[in-house]
C-alpha cells in the first residue's frame, strides 16, 4: 500500500500501518488505483516506467469513461488494464460485501476472467459493461442521489421522530451518501460526461412541478 496521506498510522490493535515507496507498489502483480479523476493521469505517468509485463492495473472510481481512457493513453501496451466501480461504500457495506454489485469494464488483457471468479468468490455480483453504458447509468443512479442527498441534508436536522417508513428510507439514503469527500462528489457530478444533463432534467421537471403547485 502506498497513500503519504497515512505514513505513520496506526491500526486498531497498535501495530503500524505498513506503507511502500510509489515505485515499490507499482512493481506489483496487481495494482490498483484510488485516487481522484483529476489525479490519475499524473499517478499513472509516475508509475508507468515501474510496472511489471503482465502486470494487472485497476482502478475503482466512480466514472470509467475519462479514467478508461486515461489509463489507455499512459500505462504501457504490456500491462492488463480493468476498470472497476464497487457499487457500495463504507456505509451501504458496514454489515459486509455478500451480494453487494461490483461494476467491470474490461479494457486490455485476458485477466478480466480470473477477476470475476475471485470477486464472485467473495459473494459479489459482478456486472460486466462499458465505460459510457456505465457512466450514463450512474449519471442518474449515483448523480440524482448525491444531488438530492446534498440538498436535504442543507436543509439542517431531518426529522427522525415524526416520520413514515418512506421519508426513513429517504434518510438512511442521504446518511450513506453525506460524508463522502469532495472528490467522490465532484467525479460524479463534474467528470461523468452526462451528469448535466440528467441534472439539467431533474431540475426542469423540479421547475415545472413547482409550477404547477404555486397559488393562481
Amino acid at each position: 500500500m502506498c497513500d503519504p496521506a497515512y505514513v505513520g498510522a496506526v491500526l486498531d490493535d497498535g501495530r503500524a500501518l505498513q506503507m511502500r515507496g510509489l515505485n515499490e507498489t507499482a512493481r506489483c502483480d496487481v495494482v490498483v488505483l484510488a485516487v481522484p479523476v483529476a489525479r490519475l493521469a499524473q499517478l499513472c505517468q509516475r508509475i508507468a516506467p515501474h510496472l511489471r509485463s503482465g502486470a494487472l492495473v485497476l482502478d475503482v472510481g466512480s466514472v470509467k469513461l475519462l479514467p478508461m481512457q486515461v489509463m489507455a493513453d499512459h500505462l504501457p501496451d504490456t500491462v492488463h488494464i480493468l476498470g472497476t466501480h464497487p457499487l457500495f461504500g463504507p456505509q451501504s457495506a458496514q454489515t459486509g460485501i455478500r451480494n453487494r454489485k461490483i461494476a467491470l469494464c474490461p479494457l486490455r488483457g485476458k485477466r478480466t476472467r480470473l477477476v470475476i471468479n475471485f470477486l464472485r468468490s467473495l459473494g459479489l455480483e459482478v456486472m460486466l459493461t462499458t465505460p459510457e453504458d456505465h457512466d450514463r447509468d450512474a449519471a442518474m443512479v449515483q448523480g440524482l442521489t448525491h444531488l438530492i442527498a446534498k440538498v436535504l441534508n442543507d436543509f439542517g436536522p431531518l426529522p427522525t421522530r415524526l416520520t413514515t417508513k418512506s421519508f426513513d428510507l429517504l434518510r438512511d439514503a442521504i446518511g450513506m451518501v453525506k460524508d463522502d469527500p469532495p472528490t467522490v462528489l465532484h467525479a460524479i457530478e463534474v467528470a461523468n460526461p452526462f451528469s448535466a444533463e440528467v441534472r439539467d432534467a431533474f431540475f426542469e421537471k423540479a421547475d415545472a412541478l413547482r409550477t404547477q403547485f404555486q397559488a393562481k
